[in-house]
Parts: structure tokens; sequence; C-alpha cells
């Protein structure tokens, strides 16, 4: 078994594909739209489908706003430098709400932070060198 992919639903798909993009360098791997069923679906990711896990962006076109709900938490992403990747991404516009740092309440090592994309979703940083 392998998981594929994390579904997201955006409510401006070409807002949201900038920042995934640009901001957090992903690759759009592909994008479909489905007119009669009035959706888009555009994935995104750092490597080919057949060996990376993707994120799936789904935007339905009459509808302009989701609540984010208190279940979700957040997606994870690696990054070689915390501190560097959150200077890169104010940078280029994107909004980090908790700065790079050590993991509160651990003793751990792991250095973390959180950013938010277009739609409110986190999206934590990760050091490579963790212990989590």
């Amino acid at each position: 078994m392998r998981l594929l992919h994390t579904m997201l639903r955006v409510t401006d798909l070409s807002k949201s594909v900038e920042f995934y993009t640009k901001t957090l360098e992903m690759k759009l791997l592909r994008q479909q739209d489905y007119p009669q069923g009035r959706f888009t679906l555009a994935f995104l990711g750092y490597g080919d489908e057949s060996q990376h896990t993707a994120l799936e962006l789904t935007h339905n076109w009459d509808t302009d706003h989701y609540e984010l709900g208190d279940a979700y938490g957040h997606i994870a992403i690696e990054v070689e430098d915390v501190y560097q990747a959150c200077a890169a991404i104010k940078a280029k516009g994107g909004e980090v709400v908790r700065e790079a740092g050590p993991m509160k309440n651990s003793t751990s090592g792991t250095i973390l932070a959180f950013v938010k994309d277009p739609d409110g979703y986190m999206i934590e940083l990760l050091s490579p060198k963790r212990s989590d």
C-alpha cells in the first residue's frame, strides 16, 4: 500500500496553484476540468505521482467559502533549512504564522514553523534532522 494524495478544497484555484508552485516550489503535475460536475482537480507535488505523494486541490466552481473545521490539522513538508524556508516564503509574500524555532514542550531538537495557504490551511515546515 502507498499513500497517494491528500485533497484540499480551495476557493480560488489560480491563487492556490500559484501559492503551492511559487511559494512552496511544488510542480503542477496535472489539472483537469469536469464541466458536468462543475469542478476542477489540480494535482501538485515534488515528484512524479508514481513515486511521490501528491496534493490534490479541488475547486468546486459554485462554492466561494469553506469552513475548515476543527478536525483538520496540517500538511507537513520537509525542508532543508526551516529558517531559510521561512525567509524565502515571506519574501514571496507568504504568511508565516509560527516562526522557525524549536518545537515547544520538547527536548527533541526538532526545528519547525507553520505557514498558511490562501484558504487558511496550515502547513508545517520540518527540518530533516528531527526525532519526532
